[in-house]
């Protein structure tokens, strides 16, 4: 059975994985556009293109490996990337360019949040693209392989700075950093969560780590000892002593090798996901933040009351999740339609909500500081938001509609 499936960019990399098999309208246009990658920036030609065909070449003028990536609207799925890019070699990442606003990056050394982040406009007409059903599954499953990857290399260099400021005993930067280092693991928190005894050891809490038997190391540990007074209040029939040098440094070697290993096994070319991985991946985000030691009730960071943050970090990753493969969801019929427009309204009410609380620029703020009923308001929308949510895996996964 073949659909017509809208599409952001439909990504070919030259000499890399074709990840549609989208082909465009012959009568479209046909652009190129050199990109320069550097150890400091990203500079592309121009910064509009119109809708067609789309070719980026890319040189890296750096001295180390490099990527360039197309991001969408949002800043964080991935639309296209073209990877391993030589110094001073060039690769092309060919495109189908729809209307619409987008970001371009480059990511020297292939780690980290990249460098040179520019927005990218596309106008003209929509460029008509067809493919079958399996081009569009693998299409998604790329997108969101792609994502997961860019999560896990941010992640692992704001780790190694958290857990540098930890050791050193610089508290006060170690507990700005706290909430922020957490954001880019919130966004695919069930993705670790596949790779056995690493999410207990990145991120359980403590009555979840002692209920199995675990050591409690990671985040939660360090945030324990960042938040000692608030840890005694919390256990006060426990003796909670202040760890020095030589345990801090075993708590932030372990975090840095286990996020190391986080990141290795998410690159690794043997890592797949399903289409179900996705859907379900999403669903399960926002369970993170409604199960009782979660975010909603404000158990998930007991010791910080930094919750917030790791409330719109999963809203986020479950949004990013869900557009991932938005488009199969529309296809299924009037069902599949509603389904999306519900949504894509109260995902956008669910972030809208959580932003009168503040954004990862200037804080959120503590959560201990917000009452029963704004909780209630939360768990209400969250509630409206994780409802449809639940019905994304049947409906992604279910027959096509003629």
């Amino acid at each position: 059975m073949h659909k017509k499936f809208p599409a952001l960019l439909a990504v070919a990399a030259a000499g890399g994985l074709l990840l549609s098999g989208c082909v465009p309208n012959p009568t479209a246009t046909s652009q190129s556009l050199a990109v320069s990658s550097t150890e400091t920036d990203c500079v592309v030609e121009a910064n509009t293109a119109t809708s067609g065909t789309l070719t980026f070449t890319v040189k890296n003028d750096g001295h180390r490996i490099s990527e360039f990536y197309i991001l969408a609207e949002n800043g964080l799925s991935i639309v296209g990337e073209v990877e391993n890019i030589a110094p001073g070699g060039t690769r092309d990442l060919t495109v189908v360019a729809q209307p619409g606003s987008y970001f371009t990056v480059c990511k020297p050394g292939m780690i980290g949040a990249g460098v040179g982040q520019a927005a990218f406009t596309v106008t003209g007409e929509t460029v008509a693209v067809s493919a079958d059903e399996q081009e569009a599954v693998n299409a998604a499953v790329a997108s969101y392989v792609g994502y997961v990857k860019t999560q896990t290399s941010e992640l692992l260099p704001a780790v190694e700075e958290f857990a540098a400021a930890y050791v050193a005993g610089d508290d006060g930067k170690a507990r700005a950093l706290f909430p922020i280092v957490r954001i880019n693991y919130e966004r695919i928190e069930p993705t670790a969560e596949q790779f056995g005894d690493l999410d207990p050891a990145i991120d359980y809490r403590k009555p979840g780590a002692e209920a199995e038997g675990l050591e409690f190391t990671g985040f939660h540990r360090i945030e324990m000892d960042l938040w000692i007074d608030e840890a005694r209040l919390n256990y006060p029939d426990e003796q909670i002593d202040a760890l020095d040098t030589a345990a801090r440094t075993v708590l932030a070697d372990k975090l840095v090798a286990d996020v190391t290993e986080l990141n290795d096994l998410v690159h690794d070319a043997s890592f797949v996901l399903t289409l179900s991985d996705i859907t379900n991946g999403a669903i399960g985000l926002l369970d993170e933040v409604a199960a009782p030691d979660g975010k909603l009730p404000g158990e998930e960071n007991e010791f910080a009351h930094t919750d917030l943050y790791d409330f719109y970090a999963n809203v986020e990753g479950a949004e990013v999740a869900y557009s991932t493969v938005r488009d199969i969801a529309a296809s299924r019929g009037e069902a599949g339609a509603a389904l999306v427009a519900e949504l894509d309204t109260q995902f956008a009410a669910m972030k809208s909500l959580l932003e009168t609380y503040g954004d990862y620029a200037s804080g959120f703020v503590f959560y201990d500081t917000v009452g029963q009923d704004e909780r209630n308001e939360l768990g209400a929308q969250l509630n409206a938001l994780s409802e449809p949510l639940s019905q994304l895996t049947h409906t992604v996964l279910g027959v096509a509609s003629d």
